[in-house]
């Protein structure tokens, strides 16, 4: 029996064949140095910036230096069981997060892993944490207001959808309590929220997860924790995880709000990162690309066209100052990228006036186009009202003599701070907001003792839910100020009914004597 050569090569084929399928070519490196977060490994030639990492056990690490001899990896997680020697591997996948419907309600890690106790999640597939903005073709111009149901902020600082809007202030003046409450007053809005908490500590991030909960705003609301025990890597990738979940609505047509808890914590994370792969530091230390890690985070943020959907995500990003220096470089830096910015001033906070916005630092870039046209009439001239009472108060602590039109000014004033003040998640529907601005701006509060003020608006606002029920509504569906005649009706309807507080005289005649 002769074996013919074709036989024997033609079987050779074959065999290298199957060999080829079955062969399984990963590039491998070799970690050279582990600390603080960080790794360095050797090999890895053709790694890609932000490629996911695999040092096994279930660690995982995304590149950030791409280096002549090394790559620089951020390790995602805990480094105690790598070691320099350890073989590392290249998954050929970008750093991506889940993303889904599943994700609402939850509250999830930096890499979208459930820390809430509740079980796996089920996503509808995975998307990479670092987008390209839409440019300017697939975006509309921003003009269906956001509601924060705040009425200093809806009246003032209008919010469009589709915004960036800057919270802004020195810690401890409720920059946290206003992105709270704009979450609660999305209930029924057609609004997914996501709260992305980054360095917050657990037991503040439980507190507004309850707050959440008790309010039944977790049903449409995903929270995004990185804690600050947790390595600076996942506090620095914590917002963008967060804007690609939010993304993944926007693009289905969705509307999305998404609140960065806080952007300075973030900054300080990279600044570590970035020190400890050997970047050159900058202004404060800061990398030279401090600015670019922001704006590319906050320019996601966008008003999609018709065409693609027409869905929007607005950004609410936060940032604290030290002693209200809004010139530090952060600060700084995310004003420039913004639309605008809501100021909270801690003079004002400490004595009472909450939310403690300062209307005259702070300012809207889309102004009146994110505003209900009853809105717009009624708020025309709160701000210069109030620009003309600080400046009117400042100088009557001086002088006792005043004429009629100053005092005026000065009671006019003195009842719009009172007006704007509001309790803590207590959010207020708009139609409600216009009915005590119309009262205010049109001197139905200019005969109300000022301790009255707040018991006023109680009780008008419970009068119309009873009474006059269809005005509200009216309000409500055509966004339009009723007729006049109709709006001095039903306050002057209401006025028979409010008993305003009795002076003690007989406490004011034993102080007189």
């Amino acid at each position: 029996m002769s074996i013919k050569a074709e036989e024997i090569s033609a079987l050779i084929k074959q065999q290298l064949e199957g060999y080829n399928n079955e062969l399984d070519v990963q590039e491998t490196g070799i970690v050279t140095y582990v600390g603080d977060g960080i790794a360095r490994a050797h090999g890895l030639q053709n790694a890609l910036s932000g490629e996911l990492l695999d040092f096994g056990q279930g660690i995982f690490g995304m590149v950030q230096n791409l280096e002549a001899n090394d790559v620089g990896i951020t390790i995602l997680g805990d480094d105690t069981n790598i070691r320099e020697g350890d073989s590392v591997k290249r998954t050929g996948r970008i750093m991506e997060v889940p993303v889904g419907d599943e994700l609402i309600g939850r509250v999830v890690n930096s890499i979208g892993e459930p820390v809430d106790g509740k079980g796996d999640i089920k996503a509808d597939g995975h998307m990479p944490i670092e987008r390209k903005a839409p440019g300017v073709m697939e975006r509309q111009s921003v003009s269906e207001p956001l509601q924060t149901g705040m009425k200093a902020i809806d009246s003032l600082i209008p919010i469009g959808r589709g915004q960036r809007e800057l919270i802004i202030g020195d810690r401890k003046t409720g920059k946290t309590s206003i992105a709270i409450d704009t979450i609660l007053n999305q209930k029924d809005q057609n609004m997914i929220c996501i709260y992305v908490a980054i360095g917050q500590k657990a037991s503040t991030v439980r507190s507004s997860v309850s707050t959440l909960e008790k309010y039944g705003a977790m049903d449409y609301t995903i929270v995004v924790n990185a804690g600050p025990s947790e390595p600076a890597s996942l506090l620095y990738i914590a917002p963008y995880a967060g804007a690609t979940m939010g993304e993944y609505f926007m693009h289905k047509g969705k509307h999305v709000l998404i609140i960065y808890d806080d952007l300075s914590k973030q900054a300080d994370a990279y600044r570590e990162l970035s020190l400890i792969l050997r970047r050159p530091p900058g202004r404060e230390a800061y990398p030279g690309d401090i600015f670019y890690t922001h704006s590319r985070l906050l320019e996601r943020a966008a008003k999609l066209s018709d065409e693609l959907g027409g869905g929007s995500m607005t950004a609410l990003p936060i940032v604290q100052t030290q002693a209200g220096d809004v010139s530090a470089y952060i600060p700084t830096n995310v004003i420039s990228i913004t639309d605008g910015q809501i100021f909270l001033d801690a003079d004002s906070f400490y004595s009472g006036v909450r939310p403690a916005v300062d209307a005259g630092t702070s300012v809207s870039r889309v102004g009146g186009d994110a505003q209900i046209k009853a809105m717009k009439k009624v708020s025309g001239t709160l701000r210069l009202d109030l620009a003309s009472y600080h400046e009117l108060e400042s100088f009557a602590q001086f002088g006792s003599d005043l004429d009629d039109a100053t005092k005026a000014k000065l009671d006019r004033g003195a009842r719009t701070v009172e007006v704007l003040k509001q309790p803590i998640h207590s959010p207020i529907p708009v139609e409600k907001q216009v009915v005590i601005l119309y009262a205010l701006t049109h001197g139905f509060l200019d005969k109300i003792e000022i301790e009255d003020v707040l018991r006023y608006q109680s009780e008008l606002f419970d009068f119309l839910d009873q009474s006059h029920k269809d005005l509200l509504d009216n309000i409500a569906k055509t966004g339009q100020l009723p007729e006049e005649a109709d709006m001095d009706a039903a306050i002057k309807d209401f006025e028979q009914t409010f008993q305003p507080t009795q002076k003690n005289d007989q406490s004011q005649a034993v102080s007189n004597d």
